[in-house]
């Protein structure tokens, strides 16, 4: 139990590393991955949860 739960943390620790990133990245960066600045801004303001 302590090792999924240790396994889902840093998945969700993960995710949330990765969305902040898109908050980061410039028009030009998003534009080369085909994500537009609303969807950027929109899975970026996600929780780590989700």
């Amino acid at each position: 139990m302590v090792a999924s739960f240790s396994v889902w943390l840093s998945l969700a620790l993960e995710r949330h590393r990765s969305r902040k990133i898109l908050l980061e990245m410039t028009d030009e960066q998003l534009k080369d991955i085909g994500i537009s600045r609303a969807d950027a801004h929109r899975e970026g303001m996600r929780s780590f949860l989700d």
